[in-house]
């Protein structure tokens, strides 16, 4: 999808964030749980850690929900994703998992890390009405919900 781009590393992996941005969980560990039906990352593993990828529920093939935490379908096609507006083509074609990933490695672009962080931050509105319509850590309580948080690094484990 994304050929002959490079980029610099000026952080620590996993390290030196934003202080707005305070993720749940890494990408490797999203990657284990069950993310994107597991299609998402089937074919840029050179990229990132191999350890990332040693767990991983992926299935390069298809979009597959049974690979996802819930179980659930909780993603809209990238086309969707393209449509709104919310995928810096240039950098991360892939969305916002891929930025996070790279963030995550230490690759900082000011403009748009401020960008994707406010997006992310825009998620608590779904930690919140978990929290509000279900008893705590009923894992059965808003599934595709729960889903989506996880998708964007929210541990759903915890509302």
């Amino acid at each position: 999808m994304q050929k002959n781009y490079t980029y610099r590393l000026t952080e620590p992996e996993g390290g030196n964030f934003d202080p707005e941005f305070t993720p749940d969980l890494t990408p490797k560990e999203m990657l284990e749980m069950g993310v994107f039906g597991g299609k998402y990352m089937t074919d840029c593993k050179d990229e990132f850690p191999r350890s990332w990828f040693e767990r991983a529920k992926l299935c390069p093939k298809k979009h597959d929900p049974e690979l996802n935490y819930f179980k659930i379908n909780a993603s809209q096609p990238l086309s969707y994703w393209r449509e709104k507006g919310w995928i810096n083509e240039e950098h991360d074609p892939r969305g916002w998992f891929q930025w996070y990933s790279r963030y995550y490695m230490g690759r900082r672009l000011p403009e748009e890390d401020q960008r994707q962080i406010k997006r992310w931050r825009q998620m608590r509105r779904h930690v919140a009405q978990i929290a509000h319509n279900c008893r705590p850590k009923d894992l059965d309580c808003r599934r595709k919900q729960r889903q989506a948080l996880l998708h964007w690094a929210y541990d759903p484990r915890e509302i």
